[in-house]
């Protein structure tokens, strides 16, 4: 039975979604089955909503599980994974097939990924010889199916960025093994270890380094600008109306000089007071939303090279850089030059 409660391990702030182009796997297998994604969701005790783009993250979890009752399949996430096609994506999909190489594909995936989907999150770790990525569910009481359409997925993707198929990488998921195990080694090539304390794939980090083949670069930088753009409004999209109020004033202010929190209160016609309490309510703060817009922003201007640090600082508000690049390392870890200096990851 389809489990109910799939509630996000993430903040209640946050709407979790999915776009209809991440559902395109999973119409591939409904089409080979006779089957339609309507008549899955009516399975599944859902309404069918032809005219939206997105559909509730939550939603799409049912749908993965009344897939796997409906016909009787026990790897049904698996068998959407390798279903998953990089042109479905859109303009995510578009970055990812002008990267120069899986390394950086892998880096777009982090910083783009949330444009498809808020089902979770990437993460790609180097360790000398070897690499490591990593997924980590928003959604940690989904069924395993999620998981393993995910990896699968990843697999269809590194093979296309290769040109080829990859030897299989050392592959761990954090849930229980299944009676019967054979169909992990046809789509993986191996054994995966389960019961792990993340779902992951440890692999040569030699692999970040194979070129993509006929990688078309030429409009790479306007497609991550638009992409840039479409996830800031995502994400604005997402907050509370007083956070979402308060960052777009601190977007257009800014380089006027650093706002005090008297001065937003003036321009939101509220009290300075009044601004606080709304803001606690939303579980923030002022110089929290400060930071956090100054620092995506940072990001932002950093992906620009002809801004120089001079420039980010004081259209971020700052009277002199020395203080932009200690407040910079404060948020990150690292300074502005050594962001600048690897490939884009997600803010």
């Amino acid at each position: 039975m389809p489990n109910t409660d799939l509630r996000p391990a993430t903040g209640p702030s946050t709407t979790h979604i999915v776009s209809l182009a991440y559902l395109q796997p999973l119409q591939d297998v409904l089409h080979a089955r006779n089957s339609s994604l309507e008549n899955l969701m009516q399975h599944a005790g859902l309404r069918h909503n032809a005219a939206a783009d997105v559909m509730p993250a939550g939603h799409y979890l049912q749908l993965l599980d009344a897939g796997a009752a409906l016909f009787d399949d026990p790897f049904f996430g698996l068998h959407c994974g390798e279903k998953t096609r990089l042109g479905a994506y859109n303009v995510y999909g578009m970055i990812l097939m002008s990267c120069q190489d899986l390394g950086e594909a892998l880096h777009q995936t982090m910083r783009y990924e949330e444009l498809a989907h808020d089902l979770g999150r990437s993460e790609l770790l180097i360790d000398c010889d070897y690499a490591e990525y990593r997924w980590h569910s928003h959604f940690p009481q989904a069924s395993r199916h999620l998981a393993e359409s995910v990896f699968a997925g990843i697999r269809v993707f590194a093979d296309w960025f290769a040109g080829q198929p990859l030897p299989p990488g050392e592959l761990r998921f954090q849930h229980t093994a299944p009676t019967d195990c054979r169909e992990y080694l046809r789509v993986f090539g191996a054994m995966p270890a389960f019961e792990a304390d993340c779902h992951a794939v440890r692999f040569p980090a030699a692999l970040l380094r194979l070129p993509v083949p006929n990688a078309d670069q030429s409009m790479a930088s306007m497609l991550r600008q638009h992409a840039d753009t479409l996830l800031q409004k995502k994400r604005q999209q997402a907050l509370p109306d007083i956070v979402r109020q308060l960052r777009q004033l601190f977007e257009h202010q800014l380089k006027s000089g650093e706002l005090k929190l008297i001065d937003a209160a003036a321009y939101l016609q509220m009290s300075a007071r009044t601004l606080q309490r709304k803001l606690a309510e939303a579980g923030t703060g002022f110089q929290q939303v400060l930071d956090q817009t100054r620092y995506e922003l940072a990001c932002v201007y950093l992906a620009n090279q002809e801004l120089s640090l001079t420039d980010i600082a004081f259209l971020l508000g700052y009277q002199e850089q020395s203080s932009f690049q200690h407040a910079f390392r404060s948020w990150s870890g690292i300074t502005p030059g050594q962001y600048r200096q690897r490939p884009h990851r997600t803010t």
